[in-house]
């Protein structure tokens, strides 16, 4: 057939923005024609490996932070590691675990777009499993004061409202 097999190492680009399962094409890169016909496409598919901190969901990036419950109850500002350099985020005093705040832009760019996905911080509050003696009294001394006494309204939603409200 006048095929000669051999391997050939290729560079390719990558676009930025391209997941898991998709597929980019080089033209003339494929097998030999038949014949002496024109060359097959080569078709590269896309394996994307999971990240240590990242999730991802199409453009959108998320992470899971971890507060203490002082820092849930009076407000502070936290890191966060983004996909280029860490960044500073406030969070609110009154947050309740499992509330998800938004960091617009800081995700992943959108494929053939100038556009950027969000970082979307899962805030979980850090409940403590061993108390000294004083921490245990402090805390109980608290247990009593009304403020301490979950009473949610109807502005509060669920988690499975909040999960809702990020995907409509």
């Amino acid at each position: 057939n006048g095929i000669v097999k051999e391997d050939e190492i290729l560079t390719i680009k990558v676009p930025a923005g391209v997941s898991h399962g998709m597929q980019l094409n080089m033209s003339g890169k494929g097998n030999a024609g038949p014949r002496n016909g024109i060359n097959g496409d080569l078709l590269i598919v896309v394996d994307e490996l999971p990240h240590d901190h990242f999730k991802r969901d199409e453009d959108n990036i998320y992470i899971d932070k971890y507060i203490s419950f002082p820092d849930a109850a009076l407000g502070t500002n936290v890191e966060i590691p983004t996909l280029s350099k860490p960044i500073s985020i406030k969070i609110p005093a009154g947050i309740q675990s499992g509330e998800i705040l938004r960091v617009k832009g800081k995700g992943l760019p959108a494929l053939n777009s100038s556009r950027r996905g969000d970082l979307l911080v899962a805030i979980n509050v850090w409940v403590p499993k061993n108390l000294s003696k004083e921490e245990k009294n402090a805390l109980e001394n608290m247990s009593k004061s009304p403020n301490f006494i979950p009473s949610p309204t109807k502005k509060d939603m669920s988690f499975f409202d909040r999960v809702r409200k990020f995907f409509d």
